[in-house]
């Protein structure tokens, strides 16, 4: 619509050089009323700068450009994250060889990918293909790392640590953790994000109160968060959710209210449906349920929300099974996250979950999901508006129905979205990526 505002505009600057009188307006000038002509194209501009203003609604139909992207990843490899600050974008994943493990992260550059770089490595790395670490990157340039260390391997016992590095992951800090608790549960599914002042936040579930509380039968898993200065000093820690879903993973976003967390909550009575929390003037609010879907079910689906934000608008993703029924949704807020409208179904037959969803504009989303169907298992995505609108579906890459496939990840990274998943074969895995245009 641009250039059409350009070529009115020109025409109107033509059409008043002739000096016709085409309109009448009225002026006040020194008390007395003035009579003055202005020429028509002044209403001619303002009524296609209007129409102009009112954007046409995304084409969800055109099909996304998907590449494949190559990663430095070796096999065996697994559990991928895609991370996002400003214009840079890095992906992290894991390898193992033998009882070593190392997290592994490269850098989005002009060319692809650039040559991979090891964060942390150890032989106590607990590793998990739904609990992974991510590498995140600061607006002050610094790096910092997240990933588990296992505190005791007979209860599956295990710590989130954290480690910082200022010369592009060339070295990093001694690591420590967000928690100080001390207590051998498990500490994982953490989630970084920015905070003021060009520190940082992260949001994990945290068992605690499954040790302190023992005798009282207490199982809940409850979400915390901390903050940390550009420095890596921490400034404080909080209690987001007292009862959360024991292993789902969590997501975090930033929006122009502040950050916005994600996570599968628990009722008393079992239900485990999306809630989400707002980090407001310094405190969080009080989870609220994005869609009450009722899914009530006794054991963890190990099935996490996706979230993403731009400005005050917000997308969440996230898969229930009410019924023993698999499917996905979205929902949008534009009000930074505290209401959310009607859910939009992702699938066509069925899902698995293990969804991802980044906005594109103002009105619309990209989504991505595992179909399931006929016994088979792809990873898809699909172009969906907050009015309910639903592009077709694209298949990305097969995938294994098995969890060992893991999480498939989503992000926006300027005009471009970034896609990672696990492939797996006969054993055998593999960290994959591809870039996608709209």
């Amino acid at each position: 619509m641009q250039p059409h505002i350009r070529h009115e505009t020109t025409k109107a600057r033509k059409h008043g050089s002739t000096g016709s009188p085409q309109a009448l307006a009225l002026s006040l000038s020194k008390g007395d009323f003035v009579f003055s002509w202005l020429p028509v194209c002044v209403v001619v501009v303002a009524a296609a700068a209007f129409a102009c203003s009112k954007q046409r609604p995304p084409n969800v139909n055109a099909p996304l450009r998907i590449e494949p992207m190559t990663l430095g990843a070796v096999e065996p490899s697994l559990a991928p994250q895609l991370t996002v600050t400003a214009d840079r974008a890095l992906v992290s994943w894991i390898e193992t060889q033998g009882r070593t493990s190392r997290l592994k992260f490269a850098e989005r550059t002009p060319s692809g990918w650039s040559e991979p770089r090891t964060a942390a490595s150890g032989d106590d790395l607990f590793t998990s293909w739904a609990d992974v670490p991510s590498v995140f990157r600061l607006d002050a340039g610094t790096l910092v790392a997240q990933w588990l260390q296992t505190t005791d391997a007979a209860i599956d016992a295990y710590d989130v640590r954290l480690a910082f590095s200022k010369d592009q992951g060339r070295t990093w800090s001694a690591p420590t953790s967000p928690h100080h608790d001390g207590t051998k549960t498990q500490h994982g599914f953490a989630s970084l994000f920015p905070a003021p002042g060009r520190g940082f936040g992260i949001v994990w579930l945290d068992g605690r109160a499954i040790e302190t509380n023992a005798e009282k039968g207490n199982d809940n898993m409850s979400v915390r968060a901390a903050t940390f200065d550009r420095d890596g000093k921490e400034l404080g820690e909080a209690l987001v959710d007292e009862r959360a879903c024991d292993c789902c993973p969590t997501a975090v976003a930033m929006t122009a209210a502040g950050p916005i967390a994600a996570f599968r909550d628990r009722s008393p009575d079992e239900v485990r449906d999306i809630s989400v929390a707002r980090r407001v003037n310094g405190q969080w609010t009080r989870p609220t349920t994005v869609h009450a879907d009722g899914w009530q079910i006794t054991a963890c689906p190990v099935n996490g929300p996706a979230i993403s934000a731009r400005g005050r608008q917000v997308a969440v993703a996230w898969m229930t099974a009410k019924d023993d029924q698999g499917r996905a949704f979205a929902a949008f807020s534009s009000d930074a996250g505290a209401t959310f409208g009607a859910p939009i179904r992702l699938d066509d037959g069925g899902s698995l979950g293990r969804v991802g969803i980044a906005l594109v504009d103002e009105e619309s989303a990209v989504a991505s999901w595992i179909e399931f169907t006929n016994q088979r298992a792809q990873l898809r995505v699909r172009r969906i508006t907050a009015s309910g609108a639903r592009g077709r579906a694209q298949t990305v890459a097969g995938v294994g129905a098995e969890r060992t496939s893991g999480y498939p990840r989503l992000a926006r990274r300027g005009d471009e979205l970034l896609l990672a998943w696990t492939e797996t074969s006969d054993g055998r895995s593999k960290v994959r990526t591809a870039v996608a245009h709209w």
